[in-house]
């Protein structure tokens, strides 16, 4: 028997917020019901973290259409984050003065977002 599966992914690499601050609203979202998920980021007071996984989720809504055409497109309710991941990506090193002709190291971090979008059974 094969069984078949609706499971759509949409990646983000390189962006330029540190992967602690992203996992606060990944948490947020994940599990949840696409529809219920964009709510939440839209009103959700991280701006920039809301703003930049929201349109993830809108890539991964039009990556979902484009595979299953129209077929699935009208059964938005049944879609849901099965699955989302901040991992750590690329650090920039910079040096930041200090008295004594020091310096110190900055670290500016960044984050690789992977999310996976599957379809609810329906009961």
């Amino acid at each position: 028997m094969k069984q078949e599966t609706s499971v759509v992914s949409a990646s983000l690499n390189g962006v330029r917020n540190s992967p602690r601050k992203m996992r606060l609203i990944a948490n947020l979202i994940r599990n949840k019901e696409i529809h219920r998920a964009l709510d939440l980021l839209t009103y959700s007071s991280k701006r920039r973290v809301s703003f930049i996984l929201k349109k993830l989720l809108l890539s991964l809504l039009s990556n979902w259409k484009k595979k299953y055409n129209e077929f699935y497109s009208e059964k938005k309710e049944f879609l849901y984050i099965k699955e989302i991941r901040v991992n750590q990506g690329k650090t920039l090193k910079r040096l930041r003065p200090v008295p004594q002709g020091r310096g110190h190291r900055i670290r500016k971090r960044s984050s690789n977002i992977i999310v996976i979008l599957d379809k609810k059974k329906e009961i």
